[in-house]
């Protein structure tokens, strides 16, 4: 069997500049889905003109736009200009949204305080969950005692599939997650109805800012760049 064409752009070794993906003749590795597979690209294409897609696509790309000054001054000049929390906003009003869903972990809530005061105040409807909600014992889905993050004791399990059935109940237009953890998050997008988005993701050691380990990769995180099974 013949091993198809798999894509690798992040180990792509040309200039951004340079590169298939910005310019028509630009220049390509022997792992690039551009020129591999385009026939993935038509497809992806029709799909944008699907309702569903269409205008969610377009207002997109115009607040991407947005999100930056100066561009009237070329690509070298441009600087950025708004912070995430202020896009969502503002993308979400593109759209016509009135009622956001927060799906957000206990161990954020008083960001979630501030997130749920900062976008009441520019007018939406903001309905908020924590991943605690129900109260379920962490037994139920087959945790052993010893499993749990404090033994031998009753621990509520983060339920994500209930965050999000309580948004889908309040008919919730756009989600914004914040700080939901590794896995559970992946669980809430799936059962979501609404589209989503995020704030930001857990990082209990980094202040939920896990790219501080990316920029420090060479230094103080070189561990990470080893196979990882050394504290297993």
């Amino acid at each position: 069997m013949t091993t198809p064409p798999y894509s690798d752009c992040a180990r792509c070794p040309f200039a951004i500049s340079e590169r298939l993906c910005r310019t028509p003749k630009g220049k390509a590795p022997a792992f690039c889905p551009t020129r591999d597979l385009a026939q993935l690209t038509e497809t992806s294409l029709k799909i944008y003109k699907k309702d569903e897609y269409a205008e969610f696509a377009r207002q997109a790309s115009i607040q991407e736009a947005e999100a930056y000054a100066d561009r009237d001054l070329g690509y070298e000049r441009v600087r950025p200009a708004k912070t995430r929390i202020e896009e969502i906003a503002e993308f979400a009003r593109k759209m016509n949204y009135r009622r956001l869903g927060l799906a957000f972990c206990v161990g954020l809530r008083r960001e979630a305080k501030i997130v749920a005061e900062i976008y009441s105040a520019r007018d939406f409807e903001v309905v908020s969950v924590i991943c605690k909600a129900g109260c379920s014992d962490k037994k139920l889905i087959g945790l052993d005692d010893e499993q749990k993050i404090v033994p031998r004791q009753p621990e509520a399990m983060c339920n994500p599939v209930n965050q999000a059935l309580i948004l889908n109940h309040s008919r919730t237009e756009l989600n914004i997650l914040l700080g939901l953890c590794v896995g559970h998050d992946s669980i809430f997008l799936k059962e979501a109805k609404a589209p989503c988005t995020v704030l930001a993701v857990k990082d209990r050691v980094l202040g939920h800012n896990p790219l501080a380990a990316v920029y420090n990769s060479d230094s103080y995180y070189r561990s990470l760049k080893t196979d990882g099974n050394s504290g297993n």
